[in-house]
């Protein structure tokens, strides 16, 4: 169909149907219009797996049992890959399961900054850095949406916080809005194409995000010339007018007075009275039908889906290999070497925890799970018993989360102010006597393995945590352990940064991962067991203390009603770097069973920018993967500016012995700054340098080079 017949059928529309179209009719879709074949739009959570199916009309289960999905690796755990290729069959996967289970839109991916380790939602989103979010976001987009199914990206913008998310309002200045939270975004909209974006719940400039003026009809529409579908986050409008006049197409929420929306029969009402012009309901539902037919719901040429295929599951397993993060490696501890051995011991409630049925609106129905312990003993095939241990019990401190809380979200601001703290539930001396099983256990055993971390009571929609400790007495456990058995091998899983000082210096080898899909606990085992080579990388910093983390140090977190942004562009290692404060492990920090060399670093100017090459060397006994990382040093000169900024990577596959040379193109705004004064981007003059090695603390070749200034 095209433009003007778009066109033309609008103007044939009473204003009714086109108010139908435009909000909520049933909880997760729209209204269509029937006399001109025009269908509903069916939306659905979430950004690891299509969520089941719930009433039309409340947030109970339908209790069917055909809506079992494929689990996948959460967007933190993607992002930890590095691989660009990762994320777009991720995306396809996720596109396509969502087409076999009738969707339209897919309210993924999650892309906002992790701006603090005590985020509820930090599993969701992909990273402190936003030029890796935005290299790993557009291609997931692209491949969710080759299904003909569109990409709902979001929380746009400024979410990064689960405590008073309803309501806060968001202080920051425009450069650190410009070089942090937005670049993602724009990512999306102009190279991913993605074609539904989602608002945020909290409000900037006063106003809340969902309709936003600057955000969606300054930045989003005018600049960035974005001509899809906006929807606002389920329950976050709050004005008629603003959201009829603000850039919002579609508005959603979580209550079943579907006709009581604000761009329900309120906005019909306007319209009637001559207070809002009925030509901004004409465009959204343009934007409405311009998006299906993108996604040929009007020309019955549409994709068929599926949904649990063994491709699908086959993907999930090589997407979560590449996930897992290998943290330390001290006398070669990993992977294990079970030679002979009979017997292997593990610890830790983490090794058989269910994730995937967890975290607020990112919660699935998995077809199945597969388990570190499960993994490890399909790996081992019998032929080495394994003792289990729990450790540590989450019981106590369970969550009595009802299966529809989502319907009393907005009412109950208690809950969505509040942190999400352990309390002890009187189970101390149940606890020590777990510790005293596993300690007992790793005494009497040559190689142990201890699974501890979080799980979706903290990494959790709707709260934030109140520090970066391990809840239920883990710290006590693994303490314990170590000093019965030095060779444990920790292994965390979280969605989140997690305080490791407690075992980071003693402890010969630790693993980390979030939550990593339904073959995640398969891959953990072959890695563990040497069957594959770790090649994740992390993509946030790991903090000493939560104290050290510029949210903290410099910024303000949760704030009151406002939060302040006080640390400007100095976010993660930005931060970290230009203080030189120490930390646990660094951005972009992964290990390898076999070791890396560079050389042959060389830079050379084109018109617009610079060509960059080096050539890395598996310089190991096995093969490998590595990911290198180009980061632009600047000292500062005329504008304080982070020392380093990632501007490029790319992972290189090699064999024993083998090189490869990398090729990188560095555009100026690679350089360049935002400059307030100016509202553009600009390149100051100064002294910089292409920095390029394994981690942003780990560079292992550079070269300055001089950058004309000037506005980009």
């Amino acid at each position: 169909m095209e433009l003007y017949q778009i066109k033309e059928l609008v103007k044939k529309m009473t204003l009714e149907e086109k108010i139908g179209m435009i909000h909520g009719q049933g909880i997760f879709h729209t209204r269509g219009v029937e006399r001109f074949g025009i269908p509903p739009l069916w939306m659905s959570d979430g950004p690891m797996g299509v969520r089941k199916e719930l009433q039309d009309d409340n947030w109970n289960p339908k209790g069917t049992t055909d809506d079992f999905v494929s689990y996948l690796p959460s967007n933190l755990a993607l992002a930890s890959t590095w691989n660009r290729e990762c994320a777009g069959k991720a995306g396809r996967v996720l596109g396509e399961e969502a087409r076999g289970r009738g969707k339209d839109v897919i309210l993924a991916p999650g892309i906002n900054i992790i701006r603090t380790p005590l985020c509820g939602r930090n599993f969701e989103y992909m990273s402190e850095d936003p030029y890796l979010i935005s290299e790993m976001a557009v291609p997931l987009i692209q491949g969710i949406q080759e299904q003909d199914t569109a990409a709902c990206v979001k929380h746009f913008a400024l979410n990064n916080q689960e405590t008073g998310r309803l309501d806060v309002d968001v202080e920051v200045d425009e450069r650190a809005l410009r070089e942090i939270y937005l670049p993602g975004f724009e990512a999306a909209v102009k190279k991913g194409k993605v074609r539904t974006l989602m608002g945020a719940y909290n409000r900037y400039l006063g106003e809340h995000c969902c309709h936003n003026k600057k955000l969606l009809c300054e930045i989003l529409r005018d600049e960035w010339e974005f001509g899809g579908v906006v929807i606002s986050d389920w329950g976050g409008v709050h004005d008629t007018v603003q959201a009829a006049e603000h850039g919002l197409d579609i508005e959603m929420s979580v209550t079943n007075c579907f006709d009581e929306y604000y761009m329900a029969d309120p906005l019909l009402h306007k319209v009637r009275k001559g207070e809002i012009a009925e030509a901004y309901i004409d465009e959204k539902v343009r934007n409405i039908l311009v998006l299906m037919n993108r996604l040929h719901m009007l020309d019955g040429e549409r994709k068929a889906g599926t949904y649990n295929s063994r491709r699908s599951q086959e993907t999930i397993l090589e997407c979560a290999r590449e996930a897992v993060v290998l943290l330390k490696n001290d006398e070669k501890r990993l992977p294990l070497d079970l030679t002979g051995k009979k017997r292997l011991s593990v610890i830790g409630e983490n090794a058989v925890k269910v994730h995937s049925n967890g975290g607020g609106s990112a919660a699935i129905k998995a077809l199945y799970e597969i388990s570190p312990l499960m993994g490890l003993k399909m790996e081992l095939g019998g032929s080495v018993s394994i003792d289990y241990a729990p450790g540590y019990t989450s019981q106590a401190d369970k969550t009595e989360e009802k299966e529809n809380w989502q319907s009393t979200s907005l009412e109950d601001r208690i809950y969505k102010k509040a942190f999400r703290e352990e309390t002890d539930g009187g189970m101390e001396s149940e606890r020590n006597a777990l510790i005293q099983e596993a300690v007992e256990l790793a005494g009497n055993s040559e190689d142990v393995l201890l699974f501890c971390g979080l799980n979706h009571e903290f990494d959790l929609e709707g709260c934030d945590r109140r520090d970066m400790k391990l809840p239920y007495g883990q710290e006590k456990l693994v303490k314990a352990v170590l000093d019965a058995n030095e060779n444990t091998v920790i292994v965390v899983i979280a969605g989140s940064p997690v305080d490791m000082e407690a075992f980071a210096d003693r402890a010969k080898a630790i693993v980390y991962s979030s939550y990593n899909g339904m073959e995640g606990g398969h891959a953990m085992a072959e890695v563990l067991l040497g069957k594959v080579n770790p090649s994740g990388k992390l993509p946030f910093t790991v903090p000493k203390s939560l104290e050290d983390c510029p949210a903290h140090a410099l910024g303000e977190f949760p704030g009151g009603d406002r939060v302040r942004y006080k640390e400007g562009v100095f976010v993660g290692y930005r931060h970290y770097e230009t203080v030189r404060k120490e930390v646990r492990y660094s951005f972009g920090h992964g290990l390898s069973y076999t070791a890396f060399a560079y050389d042959r670093l060389e830079v050379a100017p084109e018109e617009g920018g610079w060509n960059v090459s080096v050539r890395v060397t598996n310089a190991g006994s096995c093969a490998g993967a590595e990911t290198v990382q180009v980061y632009v040093k600047a000292e500062g000169r005329k504008i304080k500016r982070p020392v380093k900024e990632l501007r490029a990577f790319d992972k290189a596959f090699l064999e024993p012995g083998e090189r490869k040379t990398l090729n990188f193109y560095l555009d100026r705004k690679a350089f360049s700054c935002y400059d307030e004064e100016r509202s553009a981007f600009y390149v100051p003059e100064d002294k910089y340098e292409i920095c390029v090695g394994s981690s942003v603390k780990d560079i292992r070749i550079s070269e300055e080079v001089s950058v004309r200034a000037g506005r980009i």
